[in-house]
């Protein structure tokens, strides 16, 4: 039986410099065979060098963008991202919880790589307690998980696996702890799951360009969920599409300041 292009669905933030966000998110949909669709949680003014402005629209428009698309298109897959506020993180899971989708990646989405904050602190409650329960998979980086578990940040990979272990006793079906920043020669991610704990392997690749790599991966992962047996298959896979984007980044000749990923590597 052929299966259909998977319809998959972003739901994050507008990056203008279009290297992270919702703008990233269809980028890698499009170039791992994935239909991408996109409601937008706030509109960010941003380039290479930082985020210099937000506007959050209401969230009774949020919830009508999720309604046009959730009552007419079927939805494979779902990647959360930025979502800035807790009437936002409220809005989305009555959603979830509305329409049930079969795969939920969520990137726990706090503050930029310029060190701005996307998520206010009010909001961290309700994403941990609202939607953390109805995610297939969960993404945070380590000061991400360290915020959501109100400890110090992992220091080492076996720090790694409890704070996914944890977070994961807080209702996510899955965490990917990605270690980025480790202080390492390598960038390891630790999957938890049912399994147990899975070591996913990779080079740290000495390149300046890496805004939007959280969103790429956690959109990839959403984009290779429907095409793949199992998660540890489709976090893989995502894993080593994002290596080469990031290796091949310095083909992009975009800003003066941290510049994105080459989503389209392998065509252009």
């Amino acid at each position: 039986m052929t299966h259909p292009i998977p319809n998959v669905l972003t739901i994050a933030g507008s990056d203008s410099g279009g290297g992270a966000g919702i703008q990233a998110d269809l980028k890698a949909f499009s170039a791992l065979g994935a239909y991408g669709l996109s409601v937008v949680t706030a509109l960010t003014a941003q380039n290479t060098r930082g985020v210099t402005a937000i506007h959050t629209p209401d969230a009774s428009f949020l919830t009508a963008q999720l309604d046009a698309v959730f009552d007419d298109i079927r939805i494979d897959a779902v990647k959360i991202g930025m979502l800035a506020n807790a009437d936002v993180v409220r809005a989305v899971a009555a959603a979830l919880r509305r329409y049930r989708p079969v795969h939920v990646v969520l990137d726990t989405v706090m503050i930029s790589k310029s060190n701005h904050a996307l998520l206010a602190p009010d909001a961290v409650a309700a994403l941990r307690d609202e939607l953390l329960p109805l995610a297939t998979l969960i993404t945070p980086n380590l000061p991400e998980a360290a915020a959501l578990l109100n400890v110090a940040p992992a220091e080492d990979e076996n720090a790694m696996v409890r704070q996914g272990e944890a977070l994961r006793a807080l209702g996510a079906r899955a965490v990917l702890m990605k270690g980025g920043h480790l202080n390492s020669a390598d960038s390891p991610d630790w999957l938890i799951e049912d399994s147990g704990p899975l070591r996913l392997g990779g080079p740290r690749v000495p390149v300046k360009n890496t805004h939007g790599t959280g969103c790429t991966l956690s959109s990839s992962i959403a984009a290779l969920l429907p095409q793949r047996e199992s998660l540890t298959g489709a976090t893989a896979d995502a894993k080593l599409y994002l290596t080469g984007a990031i290796e091949q980044s310095v083909r992009l000749d975009v800003g003066h300041g941290v510049g994105p990923v080459h989503h389209f590597f392998r065509w252009w």
